[in-house]
């Protein structure tokens, strides 16, 4: 298994090597510390926005960091509510990295806390597989999230939650049960101690270099 700093070479070696042929799209479309933006969109209507910063690009793995200050947007109708953060626009805090593979149905999120920064643990964000967009890359949260202890324990957050989204026409009852469903088989993947994430991502900083995010003022429009 590849940590990060390792990833992150051997993916820019790999890019100079690579020769782009006809029809053929080259080995990742983002260098590290590109600005991207992520979207939460709900057939076809984007809700929320997120500034971030490409840290991994590859065929296996797309890595986000969304440092403090990255700027947040919401739509003004979030199924029939304004979003639960709609008073925010500035992430606060250390910023959070975002791990995720291609065709998967859930992030892994990695947090710091306090002065020191000590890592709390692992958060699999459950969301739509990410589909790359023209400005960065679209998913959509599915609200149910498993919150990972140091000690390897895990629990859901946000289960009470999913039958009131039903109410609101967010989800069906059928899709709820496939997104615990979802959970679940994580939730067995953690029991096995099967985990393709690097254990390495807990120590990982972002380079003082890279650029803070922006978000553009279209952000919702379509793509």
């Amino acid at each position: 298994m590849l940590g990060p700093f390792t990833a992150c070479a051997l993916q820019l070696a790999l890019r100079r090597a690579a020769v782009t042929e006809p029809g053929r799209a080259r080995l990742g479309a983002w260098e590290p510390g590109d600005v991207i933006v992520r979207r939460e969109v709900w057939h076809g209507r984007p809700l929320t926005a997120w500034g971030g910063t490409v840290v991994v690009d590859d065929p296996d793995l797309l890595a986000l960091y969304m440092p403090e200050g990255s700027p947040l947007r919401f739509a003004a109708d979030f199924f029939g509510a304004p979003h639960p953060w709609s008073y925010r626009d500035r992430w606060v805090g250390h910023g959070v990295l975002q791990l995720q593979r291609p065709g998967d149905r859930y992030a892994v999120w990695v947090f710091w806390e306090g002065e020191p920064r000590e890592f709390t643990g692992w958060y699999i964000n459950l969301q739509e597989p990410f589909r790359r967009a023209e400005r960065g890359v679209d998913t959509h949260d599915l609200e149910l999230d498993i919150v990972v202890s140091l000690d390897g324990s895990w629990r859901l957050k946000d289960d009470e939650q999913l039958e009131e989204w039903v109410r609101r026409g967010r989800w069906t009852a059928e899709e709820v049960a496939e997104i615990r469903a979802e959970a679940a088989r994580v939730g067995e993947l953690l029991d096995e101690g099967r985990r393709w994430w690097s254990e390495e991502w807990a120590d990982w900083r972002p380079d003082p270099e890279w650029p803070q995010p922006t978000l553009p003022s279209d952000w919702d429009g379509v793509p």
